[in-house]
This record gives C-alpha cells, structure tokens and sequence, in this order.
C-alpha cells in the first residue's frame, strides 16, 4: 500500500482565472487514482498499528449507529477527530418565527469541522515532502476536438455518455469533462441530449 517513490502525490491545473501576466493561474491538488476504502484502511491499520482485523470497519459502524441516535435528539457530538452537528433548514420560506411550526422543520445533513486536528496529524508524515505527478494539460486536450470526439463516440457505446466516463475516456478532470459535455447540448446544431437517470445526469445522441 505505502508508494515506491517518497512525497505526497500532487497535480497542478489551471483555473479559469488570469494571473498578472495574462495566463491561467494554476492550483495543486492530490493527484488522482490514490484512493482508498475502509477496507484498505482497515486492513492497513491491522498491518501496521496493532488493530484487529476487521476493527476499525466495526467501530466505525458502531459510531455512525451512535452519533446518529444522539444527533437526532439534537446533541453536537465532539470527537478526536472533529465535532459533528446536525444541520436544519425549514421546508418553507417563513418571515414570522412565531409561524413555524414542528412540521416546518427539517434535517438538512450534518457539518463536520475538523479544525486544525487533521492538518497537526498528517503534517507530521510529510518529512519527504511533496511530489508531482504528470498531469495531462486539460487546456491542450480541450483544443483537441478530433481526440474528444472519438473519446465521446467511445463512450456512446453503451447508448449514453456521464461526466465520469467521458472524463476517463479523454483522461479530462470531471469539471472539464462536464464542461465539454454542456457544451456539446448547446447551439444550433447540438450533439446530445442531456437527461437524468436517478441523480445522475447522462447525455444521449441527438
């Protein structure tokens, strides 16, 4: 699991902001492909920090039943690793407090503040520092219209196309893929459709 070569993996891209010179500013970010579920990370710990295997998975199921039974009656939970506080919202647009009503009041999710918890622990395993990883040039390959066709005609052979796949595909980042994507809807002689299964929106040959 550890990586062969030493640093945090990083990939640099260009916003759509202009620097002072007249170019793209670019931000860092982890590079992609370094992903990891509970069981990896439950089978690391048991590999490398005494825990049982299968441990930490439990825990962590046992906590999400715990946390949520007290987040729903209204308690802020504080762990080592950061608070959790249930988060509300009304279901109408209500001006008068003295209008709403138990009925108006919904849950909108959870906030999770970290602090500064995670920034101490992982500071603290970066003595090799960072590392770049090639990155393709998104700028490079959204002028390619010839590579981004053929990676659409790829992926419209399953009949439809998502952001996620064609972002494989043409090896683009999932907002430059979307971005193409959308772009492909518009004017007066638009390639797809763009339409929704369940959450997820997907795209269909016009």
């Amino acid at each position: 699991m550890p990586r062969k070569k030493s640093g945090f993996p990083y990939e640099v891209h260009p916003t759509p902001m202009k620097g002072k010179d007249g170019r793209n500013i670019v931000y860092a970010r982890p590079a992609r492909g370094y992903k990891l579920d509970i069981k990896a990370l439950d089978k690391y710990c048991s590999e490398n920090y005494q825990t049982r295997d299968g441990e930490l998975e439990f825990v962590l199921s046992q906590f999400l039943k715990g946390a949520a039974e007290l987040m729903a009656r209204g308690y802020r939970v504080e762990t080592p690793i950061g608070s959790f506080v249930p988060k509300l919202g009304l279901r109408r647009e209500i001006t008068d407090a003295d209008e709403v009503e138990n009925s108006d009041v919904m849950l909108v999710g959870v906030d999770y503040n970290p602090g500064k918890i995670w920034n101490k622990a992982i500071e603290g395993w970066l003595y090799d520092g960072f590392l770049r990883v090639d990155n393709p040039n998104v700028q490079q390959l959204m002028q390619d219209t010839e590579r981004l066709e053929q990676a659409l005609r790829e992926c419209l052979k399953q009949d439809y196309v998502t952001a996620r796949s064609f972002a494989r595909h043409a090896n683009l980042t999932l907002y430059s893929a979307r971005k193409q994507l959308e772009a492909w809807t518009k004017g007066e002689n638009p390639k797809l459709m763009k339409s929704k299964i369940g959450k997820t929106d997907i795209y269909t040959e016009i």
